[in-house]
């Protein structure tokens, strides 16, 4: 079933796809979110007066340059970086960096335009950016990463700032990434400005709970979205895609509340484990040693591993896709329904293609989008912001408790704006209205700019 276009928004729609060309994931972040838009523009006229909609679809600031750094065989390479600054109307840009050699101005436009709304939701002062490369850091040496990295913020220091400008982690951006950058700001720039990035070590300004942030916020939305239902996690048999940082801390945090993930996956293919993914060791091959999943079976002699297998056909009460954006289409989505699951919780950006949330909605099973789902990461990323301000650090139990409080307060004010514009348990209706209200408001108040 496809959902057309409010009058009023549609020719927005038809302009952002003239003026951006074959940006096919911008293009569907801008439909999903301008699907919801009708009745808030009855609601609240002064946003149509105000070109609210068409300002917000236009990003304020894009910034494409060349990335030369040298290999380990002395040869000169080349990539491409970018920065997309979309919206700063509550505050500095924010949002992560991804290396990936599917990383194209089109995948940065859809990230950071599905940033001003999720950090909207947050209710903390950060507006919305994305930024990263086409590298690809998969078998590169530390020093080839290293080198990479210098070369990339030497250009990207001049557009960023604590008070302008905050990149975070992506794919392929941890740590270690963002320590060789945050040294070459320190380095070009002589100030020890510690808010210009987060997902810093713990050992100079990074922020306990970080690292589980994502993993953990969505795990906490889905709890809500069951507790709303009169259930809970206890007891469910869970599927999470990806066996990255996000899945694996969706996974951690679902075990403690008493669910069992029997599945995870990466690029390659998905184990199937019936007793449980022992999760100690998805850490050790994946985080420690780098290895591939399928490698897994080596240790436990029952787990299946499915190669270039579809994790989606396996039967589960919650379905976690943490991997990368269309991971789960219409197909997919059917799948899942007929097989029993009652909720999806998305850990990955734009994780299900249009398709697929359509089938989600129809069957009314509780469904949290990305930009609700996934927030945990970037509000734990705005209260390193708040310690590094201060010179303060945080206990992990105290900055759990903060995002635990975050991620409730965004389900329930999803929850209360879907009701309140008439599609009760709609949450891809309350986020994106939520979100974008919040924002035109503020857009509205500062008048032109």
């Amino acid at each position: 079933m496809t959902v057309h276009l409010d009058e009023k928004v549609a020719p927005i729609y038809q302009e952002v796809l003239r003026r951006n060309p074959g940006e096919t994931e911008f293009h569907q972040a801008v439909r999903e979110v301008l699907e919801c838009l009708g009745p808030v523009l009855v609601k609240h006229p002064e946003f149509s007066h105000h070109s609210i909609i068409e300002r917000i679809c236009e990003p304020e600031r894009q910034i494409i340059f060349r990335v030369p750094w040298q290999d380990d065989k002395n040869q000169v390479q080349i990539n491409r970086g970018f920065r997309v600054e979309f919206n700063s109307a509550l505050g500095p840009y924010k949002g992560g960096l991804r290396f990936h050699p599917s990383v194209y101005l089109g995948i940065i436009k859809f990230l950071g335009f599905e940033q001003i709304f999720k950090n909207s939701l947050t209710g903390l002062p950060i507006g919305g950016g994305k930024g990263g490369s086409d590298f690809d850091p998969k078998g590169k040496s530390d020093d080839e990463i290293m080198r990479f990295c210098q070369s990339f913020m030497t250009e990207l220091y001049r557009h960023i700032g604590e008070h302008t400008d905050v990149p975070a982690g992506d794919i392929g951006v941890g740590g270690r990434e963002i320590g060789y950058m945050y040294g070459q700001y320190k380095r070009i720039t002589n100030r020890y400005e510690l808010g210009v990035l987060t997902g810093k070590g713990l050992d100079w300004g990074g922020s306990l709970v970080r690292t589980e942030a994502t993993g953990y916020g969505a795990v906490f939305f889905v709890q809500e979205m069951l507790k709303a239902r009169g259930e809970s996690f206890d007891g469910k048999t869970c599927v999470v895609s990806g066996s990255g940082n996000v899945a694996i801390y969706t996974t951690e945090k679902i075990h403690q509340f008493g669910g069992k993930v029997v599945a995870c996956s990466d690029s390659n293919g998905y184990i199937y484990h019936e007793k449980g993914i022992d999760l100690d060791l998805v850490q050790q091959l994946k985080e420690i040693e780098r290895r591939r999943i399928k490698d897994y079976c080596n240790y436990h002699k029952d787990a299946k591993y499915v190669e270039n297998g579809n994790i989606w056909a396996i039967p589960c009460d919650v379905a976690m896709p943490s991997a990368t954006q269309n991971e789960i289409n219409g197909k997919d989505a059917e799948m899942l329904v007929k097989n029993g699951c009652i909720a999806v919780g998305e850990g990955a950006n734009m994780p299900t293609t249009p398709e697929g949330v359509r089938v989600f909605l129809d069957a009314k099973i509780a469904y949290g989008p990305s930009k609700a789902a996934n927030a945990g990461g970037v509000a734990t990323s705005a209260l390193e912001m708040q310690q590094n301000a201060c010179r303060d650090s945080w206990t992990f139990e105290h900055t759990e408790k903060r995002l635990h409080e975050i991620m409730r307060n965004i389900h329930d004010l999803c929850y209360e704006t879907a009701e309140e514009y008439g599609t009760p348990g709609n949450y891809v209706n309350g986020a994106n209205i939520a979100g974008f209200v919040k924002v035109a408001k503020a857009m509205v108040a500062m008048g032109l700019v």
